[in-house]
C-alpha cells in the first residue's frame, strides 16, 4: 500500500508541475488567443502553425478535469480560455460541427468534419460542464452529440463514419492521418465516440443532480434553474452508449486473437490486412469497462468484463520486460513499430491498474507500476517539461516528433495522473 501512495503522490507531481506547468507557462498564446499549436521536439515553439481541434479539445479536457480534480484556480483559467477558445474558432456556426485546423489567428483552415475531432470537442466540453456546472459548455456537446447522430451514424449497418466535408457531404479521403488506411469505418474513431458520449452521459446526470447553475443558457436546450436535459435526449443518450459497447464487442473485437481490428468497410467487412494495435488494445479494455461502469446496465457489465480482461491479455504481445509497451504490427508484412510511444505507456498504465483495481489481479498492479517506473526513468522531461514523443528501441530519444502540437497533447498523460489519482481516492 505504500507503494501505491507514493505512485498516487509521484503522479500528482508530474501532473501538477511537469505537465500542466508546462503548457500553461509555455503553450499559451498571449497575442492570438488560446493556445500555440506547435512546438517541435527540439524545443523550438512554431507560433504561427496552425491550431488543431483535437490539441484544443484535449488541452479543455485536462485543464477541466484537473480542475474538478484538484480545484487550482490557474486550472479553471486555462481550461475556460480552452473552452472559449473552440466556441469562438472552432465550432462552426452555419453548418454545425467543430473545424480539424484553424491558422494561428483563429481563422478557419481545414474545414472538413472528422468525427474523431467532434468527440474530442464532446468530451473537453461536457468535462468543463462536469467541473464548473456551466451550460453553455453543456449545451454544445449535447449539440455536437446530436450532429454526430445525424451525419455520422451509419442507419443500415450500425457504426460511425469517419468524415464528411464541412457542409456533411462525402469525402472520398476519410483518413484521420496519413499514417491510417483509408476504410469508412476505424476502431480508433469509435474508440473516441463511445469515450465522450460516456463522459457527456456522466456529465448529465451529475449536473441534473445539482440545485443551481452559473450559466444562462442563450441556446434554449436546457432550462434556466438547474441542469434538466430532456428524457429522450437522456435515452438517446443511453442507447449510443450501449449500442457503442455492443458495437466494440461484437464488431470491433477479433474473436480469433482477441486484439480489437482497426478497420472496416461500411458493412464491417475487416479490411487493411492483420493489424494489431496494443496501445488502442489496453486503452480500449478500460474504457470499454467505464462505459458500462457508468450505462450501469448489469446486464450489459456482465458481458463487458471477461472481454476486457480478453482485450488486456491480448495487449500483453505489446509488453517489454522493463513494462513499456510497444505501438503496433502489421502481422501480414512482419513490420513492427517498437518505438515506445509517451501515450501507449500512460494507456498501459491505467489498463492494467483497472484490471488490478475490478479483479484483484496482483501481477496486472504490478505491470501498472513497472510502466511507471519506465515512463519516470525515460520519457518524462525534467529539463523543459511535458513527456518525449517516444525513446526508440536501441533507447535513444526521438526528437522529430513534436514536444507539443497537433497530436501531441496533455491528454493521456494527465488523465493517467488523474485516473489513478481519483481511483485511489
Amino acid at each position: 500500500m505504500e507503494n501505491l501512495k507514493s505512485m498516487r503522490q509521484e503522479m500528482q507531481d508530474v501532473l501538477q508541475n511537469n505537465i500542466l506547468r508546462f503548457w500553461l507557462e509555455q503553450m499559451q498564446d498571449r497575442e492570438n488567443g488560446g493556445f500555440y499549436g506547435r512546438m517541435d521536439g527540439r524545443g523550438v515553439l512554431h507560433p504561427e502553425a496552425e491550431k488543431g481541434a483535437i490539441l484544443n479539445a484535449r488541452i479543455l479536457w485536462s485543464f477541466s478535469a484537473a480542475y474538478r480534480v484538484l480545484g487550482k484556480p490557474e486550472y479553471l483559467d486555462a481550461a475556460t480560455r480552452a473552452k472559449d477558445y473552440i466556441i469562438d474558432h472552432f465550432i462552426d456556426k452555419e453548418y454545425g460541427g467543430v473545424y480539424w485546423s484553424v491558422d494561428y489567428k483563429g481563422n478557419p483552415l481545414d474545414t472538413k468534419k472528422q468525427f474523431y475531432a467532434i468527440g474530442f470537442a464532446i468530451y473537453g466540453l461536457s468535462e468543463y460542464a462536469r467541473a464548473t456546472a456551466d451550460r453553455e459548455a453543456l449545451e454544445y456537446a449535447l449539440q455536437l452529440f446530436d450532429c454526430i447522430e445525424e451525419h455520422a451514424f451509419d442507419h443500415e449497418h450500425n457504426g460511425y463514419i469517419e468524415a464528411c466535408t464541412q457542409e456533411w457531404g462525402e469525402m472520398a479521403d476519410m483518413r484521420l492521418s496519413e499514417l491510417d488506411a483509408n476504410f469508412p469505418k476505424s476502431q480508433n474513431t469509435h474508440l473516441h465516440i463511445i469515450e465522450p458520449y460516456t463522459n457527456l452521459l456522466r456529465a448529465v446526470r451529475e449536473l441534473q443532480a445539482q440545485e443551481s447553475c452559473d450559466y444562462v443558457p442563450v441556446l434554449g436546450s436546457v432550462l434556466p434553474t438547474g441542469i434538466v436535459v430532456d428524457d429522450a435526449t437522456l435515452i438517446a443518450l443511453q442507447s449510443s452508449v450501449k449500442n457503442l459497447i455492443d458495437i466494440f464487442t461484437d464488431k470491433i473485437l477479433n474473436p480469433e486473437t482477441h486484439h480489437l481490428d482497426l478497420f472496416f468497410s461500411m458493412d464491417w467487412t475487416r479490411g487493411a490486412g492483420r493489424l494489431e494495435s496494443y496501445g488502442h488494445d489496453i486503452e480500449c479494455s478500460w474504457l470499454m469497462h467505464e462505459a458500462a461502469l457508468v450505462l450501469g446496465d448489469k446486464n450489459v457489465l456482465a458481458k463487458v468484463e471477461p472481454i476486457v480482461r480478453m482485450v488486456a491479455k491480448a495487449s500483453e504481445k505489446g509488453l517489454n520486460a522493463d513494462g513499456s509497451m510497444i505501438h503496433e504490427a502489421n502481422l501480414d508484412t512482419e513490420y513492427v513499430d517498437d518505438d515506445l510511444h509517451w501515450w501507449v505507456q500512460a494507456e498501459n498504465v491505467v489498463g492494467w491498474f483497472n484490471i488490478w483495481q475490478h479483479f484483484g489481479d496482483d501481477d496486472a498492479l504490478q505491470k501498472a507500476q513497472r510502466c511507471w517506473d519506465y515512463i519516470k526513468q525515460n520519457l518524462i522531461d525534467y529539463e523543459h517539461g511535458e513527456w518525449y514523443w517516444s525513446r526508440r528501441p536501441d533507447g535513444t530519444l526521438n526528437l522529430d516528433d513534436d514536444h507539443a502540437g497537433f497530436w501531441k497533447c496533455p491528454y493521456h498523460n494527465s488523465r493517467m495522473c488523474l485516473e489513478i489519482i481519483e481511483r485511489m481516492g
